[in-house]
């Protein structure tokens, strides 16, 4: 067996790795039965210059050399497609090597190469356990309009083999579903701006697709394997769900992206901030804020309604602009990010966040002025007691402030 390559990104305290390079060979270099789940988002090959409507205008479905077929482009179209086939059966072939006995894989992919994904599963002797329609609830309209509107695409999932008996957590999937079995028809929103904030990827999943799978098929310290981890969205999932996990990827590019998805995951940063009302009777200062202070800040917003569907995702959206330089992100960004998936189909899974540690607190106040409505006075301090003090000791009277403003920053190392 070969050795595999020093990983581009290997974060050994969350047991996430990524292997730059041809997805075969990485694969032949992992010891065998090692991997208890497999989930693959394999070229489609259908960069054949059409057309599809993205944000309203025509575009190109080209999407990269990686997704052409292969041969000449003149070439017989049989042989081209037995080609297709032969390379699925070549990457099906040593994900099934490198599957624990109980292991299964899930493969996702459109009408243009899923029927072969299928077909290769079936002659690697892959036990096929359901095929789900993943259906997007607001697809791009069909140009042509000689065809219905592509809507949907399949996931296969299948164990390694006949006598495998995989997981399922069955209990965990019809709880999530109201108390109903959940059914092999999902309809589950296309990646949102907010999960796009780093970079694109041209075949992108959503992470609430990706969490689902992996709620539904592995536990937590299982070990994850995506041979095509594009964007990272896999191993963005198997970190927020505990998951150990190991990405493929050829592009350079595409690298670049998932480590700046992964790492904006392992730091981040809440931000709150309150407003304290000075009492005009006394003129003097609450040491705790009063029970009806008002906190405006984004993560407020986005606690209080995070599993709320489309609007918390905007709400997180809004709060990730807070951060800086582009590597953090705000704390609950990470937990509202599954809500577009939770709540429009009624489903709120109870989420497992990647472990945090808190490692910088700074609590800073502001003090407005009331003459002169402006910041008279700020000062950092570890409560409101302590800032009133400061304020006085600064030779300034009670009575020269209207109110507080006091913003409080975490910052959490996963």
């Amino acid at each position: 067996m070969s050795t595999l390559p020093t990983p581009s990104f290997d974060d050994t305290k969350h047991h996430l790795r990524i292997y730059q390079g041809d997805c075969l060979e990485i694969l032949a270099a992992i010891p065998e039965s090692s991997v208890d789940l497999v989930f693959a988002d394999p070229p489609y090959f259908l960069s054949n210059g059409g057309i599809t409507c993205h944000a309203g205008k025509m575009v190109s479905v080209n999407k990269g050399d990686w997704d052409k077929l292969p041969g000449p482009e003149l070439g017989p179209v049989r042989a081209r497609f037995e080609k297709v086939h032969e390379f699925n059966l070549s990457w099906l072939a040593a994900c099934q090597r490198v599957l624990k006995p109980n292991g299964s894989i899930w493969v996702s992919g459109t009408a243009h190469v899923i029927h072969s994904v299928g077909f290769a599963m079936q002659q690697l002797g892959f036990k096929l356990l359901n095929d789900i329609s993943w259906v997007k609830p607001n697809p791009p309209p069909n140009l042509s309009c000689r065809y219905f509107t592509h809507a949907t695409e399949t996931i296969i999932w299948a164990a390694k083999n006949a006598k495998s008996r995989h997981t399922f957590n069955y209990k965990l999937m019809k709880d999530a579903n109201r108390g109903k079995q959940m059914k092999s028809v999902w309809e589950i929103y296309p990646p949102e701006a907010w999960e796009k904030r780093f970079g694109k990827h041209p075949t992108q999943k959503p992470v609430a697709l990706l969490e689902r799978i992996l709620l539904a098929s592995s536990h937590e310290g299982d070990l994850v394997l995506d041979p095509f981890s594009g964007s990272g969205t896999t191993l963005l999932a198997a970190l927020r769900l505990h998951r150990y996990a190991l990405g493929c990827e050829l592009s350079a590019e595409f690298l670049s992206l998932s480590l700046r998805r992964i790492c904006s995951n392992l730091v981040q940063v809440e931000i709150s901030v309150s407003v304290l009302e000075i009492s005009f009777a006394s003129l003097d200062f609450p040491v705790d804020p009063p029970c009806n202070s008002v906190d405006r800040s984004k993560c407020a917003a986005s606690r209080e309604g995070l599993c709320r569907g489309r609007a918390s995702a905007r709400r997180a959206s809004a709060s990730e602009r807070l951060c800086s330089a582009g590597v953090l992100s705000a704390r609950v960004s990470s937990r509202a990010s599954v809500a577009p998936f939770a709540m429009r189909r009624g489903i709120c899974f109870s989420y497992m966040s990647a472990q945090l540690q808190l490692v910088q607190l700074e609590r800073r106040f502001y003090f407005i002025g009331r003459a002169d409505r402006r910041v008279i006075f700020s000062v950092l301090a570890d409560s409101l007691e302590e800032a009133r003090q400061k304020f006085r000791a600064s030779g300034r009277s009670d009575s020269d402030a209207l109110f507080i403003i006091q913003t409080e920053t975490s910052i959490y190392l996963a």
